[in-house]
């Protein structure tokens, strides 16, 4: 399912705190905050120059979050940034003066985490991310997760000491779910998704990821004409179109959402005119993906620097994941989990449609970038599905 922008917002000015937040000062800030990290360095950016040619286009490159910060997705650098920023903030009231960064790990921010405990619903990736920040800082953390994520992603979420609670049905089950507990408790929400009168924190966990984006943009040889990226509640896909708004102005790369049909809550939004809740149904592989209500704040992005939403199948997922464990032309083998690779597959689908082609204007001077945004984050499900293990395929490569 396929369909353009038709919103009366499409290609108005960002909201001005969008535009904050996802300001280049602001990915710069995060980087520098990136620096006070062991773990990071900047993940690669891969020319996928044999699968073009096969395409008829003039590039594409992914951005491969497979090794980001050890968590093996993008979505380490929101939810860690995000608590790293409260703790500093609570450490500045507390002490009555500004915090900084390079203080972390002093003795009286230390002090001050150990008396807050962060809380957040997840489907695996940001869990893990709220979970090591908060053991980072030295502070408590309580992820919710609904039943249907694995064991193998609630134990990797676990060893970072994190108490976890299991809620019974979806995805938006555990978000109510954190929020009802956490208030109850005097616990902090640190979200990925934004509701009426929650918008600040996951602004926080969006403005993590610019910091991805700003590695990118230097890495990236021109500028990109086209992005395929996936949306779940939509808070990395609003980053994206959000950041490459700011920067490239006028100029932005054609902006298209790529969501699992089984669980498409944006694009349906989309062809309602305004934020919509979509009826759970079958599961669907991209776990990462299976949300069912868009985030308000994303969806106030979208409106204005999305330019158009689709949807892709289990198999357009499962094959993809192949294509990128085993591609041809001397491309470079990438290990994609189940929702990674689901923007390439938006393109890979749309360069079936000649109709759609046209209609985005694909052809052979199209420079088309798109975000790997996990690795195999659970290693039997992906080898059950590429018939691999992710380190056999990396091995080969």
């Amino acid at each position: 399912m396929f369909v353009l922008n038709t919103h009366p917002d499409h290609n108005k000015p960002l909201d001005p705190a969008d535009a904050e937040t996802l300001s280049i000062e602001a990915a710069k800030e995060v980087e520098r905050f990136l620096t006070y990290r062991d773990n990071h360095k900047p993940t690669p950016l891969h020319s996928l120059a044999g699968l073009a040619k096969e395409l008829g286009i003039g590039a594409i490159h992914v951005k491969d979050e497979g090794f980001r910060l050890g968590l093996g997705s993008f979505k380490a650098l929101g939810g860690s940034y995000a608590v790293i920023r409260l703790v500093l903030e609570e450490a500045g009231r507390k002490l009555g003066r500004t915090v900084d960064i390079s203080e972390l790990q002093s003795p009286a921010v230390r002090e001050v985490a150990q008396g807050m405990t962060v809380g957040c619903a997840t489907d695996g990736n940001h869990g893990r991310s709220v979970a090591a920040g908060a053991q980072l800082v030295g502070a408590k953390a309580a992820i919710f997760v609904h039943s249907g994520v694995s064991d193998e992603r609630v134990a990797a979420i676990a060893r970072f000491g994190a108490e976890m609670i299991r809620v019974e049905g979806t995805y938006d089950d555990s978000v109510a779910e954190a929020e009802r507990v956490c208030n109850e408790k005097g616990w902090i929400v640190v979200s990925d998704t934004s509701w009426p009168g929650y918008e600040r924190i996951p602004g926080l966990v969006m403005q993590g990821y610019t910091a991805m984006l700003n590695e990118a943009v230097r890495d990236l040889p021109q500028r990109p004409t086209h992005v395929f990226i996936q949306a779940g509640v939509g808070g990395l896909a609003a980053a994206v179109a959000g950041y490459f708004d700011v920067v490239f102005g006028k100029d932005r790369p054609r902006l298209i959402v790529v969501e699992p049909d089984r669980a498409a809550c944006i694009y349906e939004s989309a062809r309602a005119g305004k934020p919509i809740k979509v009826e759970h149904g079958e599961a669907t592989i991209m776990a990462m993906l299976e949300c069912y209500e868009p985030s308000l704040v994303a969806w106030r992005v979208l409106t204005r620097t999305a330019d158009a939403f689709m949807t892709i199948g289990e198999d357009d997922a499962a094959e993809t994941m192949r294509r990128l464990a085993r591609p041809t032309s001397g491309d470079p083998a990438i290990v994609a989990g189940e929702s990674g690779g689901a923007g390439l597959a938006g393109l890979l689908s749309v360069m079936k449609n000649e109709k759609l082609r046209r209609e985005l204007g694909l052809d052979s001077q199209s420079r088309v970038f798109v975000i790997n945004t996990e690795g195999a984050t659970d290693e039997a499900r992906y080898e059950n599905i590429v018939g691999a293990a992710p380190t056999a395929v990396l091995a080969a490569a």
